[in-house]
This record gives C-alpha cells, sequence and structure tokens, in this order.
C-alpha cells in the first residue's frame, strides 16, 4: 500500500471516530482525535478534510465557550479554504458567532456578510442573515433587524427549500424585534406564531427561545404570565442539558421576584458551567500543544536519523589522506575564508547604503505625493480667504491638523524601533494601524516568541520587513484578510504572512519593492520565500536564526 493511502486511511478513520464521539457529547476525545486527523491530513496536503477538521474543532470549542479558542482555530483553516465556498460560508459564520459572543457586534456583522458573499444561492444566504438580524437586534437596530427578517419570510421559494424549523426562528425574531421597538401588538402576534410552529413541528429545542422572548414580552405587564413562560424555558432546556438557556430563564424568574431559591439555582449552576468550561479551554490548548511538541519532534528525529545515516556513509570512505593533501586543503580553506571575509563586509556595506538610500527615496516620495500638495492648497487658501471669519479659520486650522498628522506618521515610519521591553506591544500596534474596514488583520502567537532572546539587529530587521509587508499589501494587494502568525522553536523564529488579496506574478515581485525585504533578511542568514499568483493571494514565510 503507498505510504499517502495508507496515512489517508488512518486520518479518516480518525475523523469519522470523533464524529461518532462528537455526536455523544464526548467533547474531548473528540476534539482530540479530529486535532490528531488535521495533522495526518497536513502531511498529505489534504487541504478539503483539513478546513472539516478545523470547521470541528472551532465548532466544539463554541460549544464549550472557548470563543478566543476557536477564533484561532478557524484562522487555521483559512489559506486552505480559498478554493471551496461551501467552506467559506461554515469559517465565516463561525466566525461571526465568536465575535457575537464576545459582543463585538461589527465585527461579527462583518463576517456574517462574507458568509453571504461565497454563498452559492439564496437559500444558503437565510442563516447568516438570520445572524445579522439577531445581531442588530442586540444593537438595537430593531429596524435594520425587521427589514432583513421580513425580506427572508418573503422569498417566493421560502416555502419549498427553507425548513420549517428555520422559518419558526426567523418569525420568533421578527415579533421579538417589534416587541423591542415598541409596535407589542404586532410582536406579540409574531411571537405566538413562531411558538405554535414549532409546537407543530415538535421543535422542543426552538420553542425554547420563544418562551424566553414571550418571558420579556410580558415582564413589564403581567409578572405571572412572565413567569409562566420563563419557567416553561426552564424545564425545557434542563431536559436538554442546555445551560445558557436554564441560566436566562432563572434570570427572569429571579427579576421578576418569584423567590431566593431561583437565586440560588443561578449560582450553582453559573459557577458549575464557568468551573466546567475553563477546565475544556485548558484542555483544548493542551491538545494542540502536545500535539504540536509530537510532530515537532518526530520531525527531529527523522532528521537525527537521516544525519545519522549520512556520518555513516562518510565513516566509510577512504580514512587515509594524504598529509601534502591536508596541508593543501587548509591553505585553500585558509583563502578562501579571507576572501569570503572580505566579500561579506563589502557586501555589508553595500546592503547598508542601499537601505539608506532606499529609506530616503521613500521619505522624499511621501513628502512629494502626499504633504507637497496639502501645504500648497493650505496656502493658497489662507492667501484667499479672510481669516477674520470663524468657520474659515477653522477650517484652515483642519487642514493645518491633517498637514501635522501626515507629517507624524511618516515621522514614525522611518523613526528607530524600540528593542526593548515594549518591542512585543508596539509591533503588534504597528501592524494594527493597517486593520480597517476593508481590511482585518489576524495577529496570531506573537506574544509567546520570547523577544527578549532575540538580537536587537534582527527584532529592527523584522519591524522593517512586516511594515514594508503592509505598505505593500495596502498599495498592491487590498486584502480584505491578512493574517499574521508567529512560531518560536529552539534555535529558530517563524513568521507566516498571508492574504487573500490580489496576488501577483512571482516575476513582479521585485519590481513592487520587495527587493529590499530579502536582503535585510539575508543580512541575518535567513530565508525569506515568496509564494503568490494573480488572484491566489499572497503568502511570505520567514525564517530567521534568533
Amino acid at each position: 500500500m503507498p505510504k499517502n493511502d495508507s496515512v489517508y486511511k488512518k486520518a479518516r478513520l480518525l475523523q469519522q471516530n470523533a464524529v461518532d464521539h462528537f455526536q455523544k457529547n464526548n467533547y474531548n476525545t473528540a476534539f482530540y482525535q479530529f486535532n490528531k486527523s488535521k495533522i495526518l491530513f497536513e502531511t498529505i496536503k489534504d487541504s478539503i478534510n483539513i478546513v472539516f477538521n478545523c470547521i470541528q474543532m472551532a465548532n466544539i470549542q463554541q460549544i464549550n465557550g472557548d470563543y478566543y479558542g476557536s477564533k484561532e482555530t478557524l484562522t487555521e483553516a483559512l489559506p486552505y479554504s480559498r478554493n471551496d465556498k461551501n467552506y467559506a460560508v461554515a469559517i465565516n459564520n463561525f466566525f461571526g458567532i465568536a465575535y457575537k459572543e464576545l459582543s463585538l457586534y461589527n465585527d461579527a456583522v462583518y463576517y456574517y456578510n462574507q458568509a453571504i458573499k461565497a454563498s452559492k444561492d439564496s437559500i444558503s444566504m437565510q442563516s447568516p442573515l438570520n445572524n445579522i438580524a439577531v445581531v442588530y437586534i442586540k444593537q438595537k437596530k430593531y429596524d435594520n433587524a425587521i427589514t432583513i427578517l421580513e425580506a427572508i419570510l418573503n422569498k417566493k421559494n421560502l416555502n419549498e427549500n427553507f425548513s420549517l424549523k428555520s422559518k419558526s426562528r426567523v418569525i420568533d425574531n421578527l415579533g421579538f424585534a417589534y416587541f423591542k421597538k415598541g409596535s407589542k401588538e404586532k410582536g406579540l402576534q409574531f411571537l405566538n406564531e413562531g411558538l405554535q410552529l414549532r409546537i407543530q413541528i415538535d421543535d422542543d429545542y426552538g420553542s425554547i427561545g420563544s418562551y424566553l422572548h414571550l418571558a420579556a414580552f410580558y415582564a413589564p405587564t403581567a409578572i405571572s404570565k412572565s413567569n409562566e413562560y420563563a419557567k416553561k424555558a426552564y424545564e425545557t432546556a434542563t431536559q436538554f442539558n442546555s445551560v445558557d438557556e436554564r441560566l436566562k430563564a432563572l434570570s427572569f424568574l429571579i427579576a421578576n421576584g418569584s423567590g431566593t431559591k431561583y437565586g440560588t439555582k443561578y449560582i450553582s449552576i453559573n459557577d458549575s458551567i464557568t468551573s466546567v468550561r475553563n477546565n475544556f479551554k485548558n484542555k483544548f490548548a493542551k491538545i494542540k500543544y502536545d500535539s504540536k511538541k509530537e510532530k515537532d519532534e518526530n520531525q527531529k528525529l527523522r532528521l537525527e536519523k537521516a544525519e545519522n545515516l549520512v556520518a555513516l556513509k562518510e565513516a566509510e570512505k577512504d580514512k587515509v589522506i594524504l598529509f601534502s593533501t591536508i596541508i593543501a586543503s587548509i591553505i585553500v580553506l585558509v583563502l578562501l575564508g579571507l576572501y569570503l571575509r572580505k566579500r561579506y563586509k563589502h557586501k555589508t556595506r553595500l546592503l547598508e547604503i542601499t537601505t539608506a538610500y532606499n529609506t530616503e527615496t521613500r521619505i522624499a516620495k511621501d513628502i512629494h505625493d502626499e504633504l507637497a500638495n496639502d501645504v500648497f492648497h493650505a496656502i493658497t487658501f489662507a492667501q484667499t480667504q479672510s481669516l477674520t471669519t470663524e468657520n474659515i479659520k477653522e477650517t484652515l486650522l483642519q487642514k493645518l491638523n491633517h498637514i501635522y498628522s501626515r507629517v507624524r506618521g511618516i515621522s514614525r515610519e522611518n523613526s528607530n524601533v524600540d528593542t526593548g521591553s515594549n518591542y512585543s506591544d508596539n509591533l503588534k500596534e504597528m501592524l494594527s494601524t493597517y486593520n480597517t474596514d476593508a481590511t482585518n488583520v489576524i495577529i496570531t502567537n506573537i506574544e509567546k516568541v520570547g523577544w527578549n532572546d532575540i538580537e536587537s539587529e534582527k527584532k529592527v530587521i523584522i519591524h522593517r520587513v512586516l511594515q514594508e509587508l503592509m505598505v505593500n499589501m495596502k498599495k498592491h494587494s487590498q486584502a480584505p484578510v491578512v493574517v499574521l502568525k508567529f512560531d518560536i522553536t529552539q534555535n529558530t523564529l517563524l513568521i507566516n504572512y498571508s492574504d487573500n488579496g490580489k496576488g501577483t506574478e512571482k516575476s513582479k515581485i521585485i519590481k513592487n519593492g520587495l527587493q529590499n525585504m530579502e536582503n535585510r533578511i539575508w543580512a541575518t542568514k535567513g530565508t525569506i520565500t515568496f509564494d503568490t499568483e494573480p488572484d491566489k493571494g499572497f503568502k511570505v514565510k520567514i525564517i530567521m536564526p534568533k
């Protein structure tokens, strides 16, 4: 059996076992086996199964409240999901859920919209659209939520292709949105309609949401009725062991003044679930850490075995070398060493001169392109307008303040790099400045790097190279998502950059000003490789000795 077939079968068996354990709510075992399966699929570059496993792992983490960990797992799947829109929908939807649960609502809406863009048809858009409406309700943007939910219900093909379970969820959310807006009569109509549909199709779990919304509806005006629905929600949630919904139901009963026994239950359940979820988070992190450590150790053993074989073959060669040959070899090595030393000094000096020239050129271009016109317009404005008028003075001050901000930006881009204890924070801050509404910059593991163990000169080079990468992305790639992942081994620092922007032909990389990056990295005896094609994003891998 070919090696790849053997690895594939082993990975698939682990994956199938993981699915079985997931369906039985054995989350620790399922997560462990999905992770082991993913690592095996990585060795044979099976991107589809890598993405599938990452999505399942992220789902398990979200079920157990580890939303930060789920984001990191989803980030691992991004490079493998570009060519499969089905997985792109799922990944972005899970990103949206994570950000929603972390109360980062604008980020949640961004990822739900990304899921909609990747959807193949109008039916697959309905779930992320409904999720956006839920976020809008939390943001008190009730009109926006109502517009989305009514549009979903008015789709002509809704009854043919949209499940009754999904339809009941949309109706219930629409009723809650109308209630929160103040349209109580219309809100109650939809809330009751959604509940009746859920009862009709035996959607007991979905009915919990309806009971909670009705408890909220009656809380201000009919406490006994609010308590009735809250108790139904609590009983049904208990049947499904749905802890979050039990806590929400108890919070209504407590707020309605229904006795201290509900407060005691709330505290007990809340303390228990907090402990359990923290335990899950630690276990998930340890599973991934142990797997990575095992993978690195296996790689190290393979390298050592290969080195031993080479050494053994070398030892089997002729061991007797003439004295004259040894002397001649020594002389050649000495001369070669002197030549290489002189050449290295010359190359280093040339690199320093070239880098300084490039920096000066870039500053001059920034000043010419971005400041000269602004200064000229400010001068013309001052000369042609009456500065005694208050709004004219205010406009001039705004123009001067804009010029001042640009000067500070150019100064900051070309200022000395602080390589002390604040290096990590400054580097992260510099990278985050490129995070805009159009571009989402994701930075992982930067805090795990032992920056104090890295030479100051190398820190400066890392800062400048990453800065040039981000400038190149802003000017050429126009990427919606940029991922920077840092990793560290015993003697090596690894930095992986990837974006899903326009990409380019490899032959054009030097023309885009990236040659200077290669020179900087080579000066540290490191390596930098570029991987890009038009419309397929841009990847950079940097390996640098500590």
